[in-house]
């Protein structure tokens, strides 16, 4: 199935959406990522730097004791031994002397697991450092320092350890708060795209609205005369008899075809922003008069009252607008049975346009100004383009219902400056 131009619109919207949700959203777990990686970090080191201190201050406390021994009694006297963290001083290897912990118990440890890695550092001959779990679960941080004895030889280690949870639930915090936010900064970035992915594609929306309007817009308004232009030319085949009689009426007819696609064009244009308005001064009441003289009334009754009054539009499109009124006014300002009798005014940089009709229904009265709407419902262009054109100049066209009965059109233009 083939989709139209505004599927396909609009499927490019929610690409372009998608796209640009997609680039941020990459781009923000990167950035989350490294933040979280830096913050785990961070606190890492400093915990080490805690124990490290620890370590350093014990070892220095230290004192050989024959050739594999060491003696703690100075760690004794030191106020690290009743601080946090706590440490233990542990054999290892050659080491022949007892186990000292401190003298303060500041997390629950397993000793056989701190013997394992003062092991460990011994064999190895360097420091460890990493995290390993309490009995009850929490996190604890640790580092084993090696020490050697008088041989040379590494005879024990000094393992401190740190209680981790305050650090732990610290970053957990940390991972809340910078999910959350990339999470609502996603959602963001995501109405954003949306947003300036409408807005990138609105002139083509646009373009596309308008040419797709002035398709419909010339086929709807060319159906009627393209079908009386046929019927005629059908009833000349049949009755060449008849050909004078319709000659005029298919001449007329088609001038009425090259107006209705000439205006259409002229408004597509323009809309589109090719060509601009021809804007200058123009004395409104000597266009309108010329208008009226050159409009066949056809038995209807048409007056006029003018000021003298100057305004600055596009002569072209404003004489086609009020030409509009003048024609809506003629075809459907008129009772059953009497003839049209229409009264212009103009004055102020206002055409007012007055017929004797039935009026205007109050809750119909907006749809009149919608293409291929008309006062009898039927199909056709003409206020719509008036009241276009009206805008296009910056003005209004109003609409109201006199107390005597018929319709009222009042046409707003831009008045021309005054010259000094």
């Amino acid at each position: 199935m083939t989709r139209s131009s505004a599927d396909r619109l609009r499927r490019l919207r929610v690409l372009l959406t998608i796209l640009f949700t997609a680039m941020n959203t990459i781009g923000l777990v990167v950035v989350a990522w490294l933040v979280l990686a830096a913050d785990s970090r961070q606190r890492d080191e400093h915990l080490d730097d805690e124990l490290y201190r620890v370590t350093s201050v014990v070892k220095r406390l230290l004192r050989a004791d024959g050739p594999d021994g060491i003696s703690t009694a100075g760690v004794d006297r030191d106020e690290v031994n009743d601080a946090c963290p706590q440490f233990a001083v542990l054999p290892g290897g050659s080491g022949t002397f007892p186990a000292k912990l401190s003298g303060r118990s500041c997390v629950a440890v397993d000793v056989n697991v701190l013997n394992g890695y003062a092991q460990q550092a011994v064999e190895q001959g360097k420091f460890l450092y990493g995290e390993i779990d309490a009995p009850d679960g929490s996190p604890l941080r640790m580092r084993v320092d090696p020490v050697r004895a008088q041989s040379g030889r590494y005879a024990g280690a000094v393992v401190a350890v740190a209680d981790a949870r305050a650090e732990a639930d610290a970053h957990e915090r940390q991972v809340l708060w910078v999910v959350g936010g990339a999470v609502v900064l996603a959602g963001a970035l995501g109405l954003a795209g949306w947003l300036l992915s409408g807005r990138a594609i609105r002139p083509a929306a646009s373009a596309l609205e308008q040419q797709e309007q002035l398709l419909a817009e010339t086929a709807h308004d060319l159906r009627t005369p393209v079908a009386a232009l046929r019927a005629l030319a059908e009833t000349a085949q049949r009755h060449p008899a008849e050909s004078a009689e319709l000659l005029p009426r298919t001449v007329a007819l088609s001038a009425q075809m090259g107006e209705i696609i000439d205006g259409l064009l002229v408004r597509a244009r323009l809309a589109a922003g090719v060509d601009r308005l021809t804007v200058q001064p123009v004395w409104l009441d000597q266009l309108v008069s010329g208008l009226v003289e050159d409009t066949p009334a056809e038995g209807a009754r048409v007056t006029l009252t003018a000021a003298p009054c100057t305004v600055l539009v596009d002569p072209v499109l404003v004489r086609r607008a009020i030409g509009n009124l003048l024609d809506n006014a003629l075809r459907y300002g008129r009772r059953p049975g009497e003839q049209a009798v229409v009264h212009i005014t103009v004055a102020g940089g206002r055409v007012t346009v007055a017929d004797h009709g039935p009026g205007v229904d109050s809750t119909t009265a907006e749809e009149l100004f919608d293409r291929f709407r008309t006062g009898s419902g039927s199909s056709g262009l003409g206020l719509s383009i008036v009241r276009w054109v009206a805008q296009a100049h910056g003005g209004r066209l109003n609409l109201y219902n006199a107390d005597e009965g018929g319709a009222i059109f009042e046409l707003e233009l831009p008045p021309a400056p005054e010259r000094h």
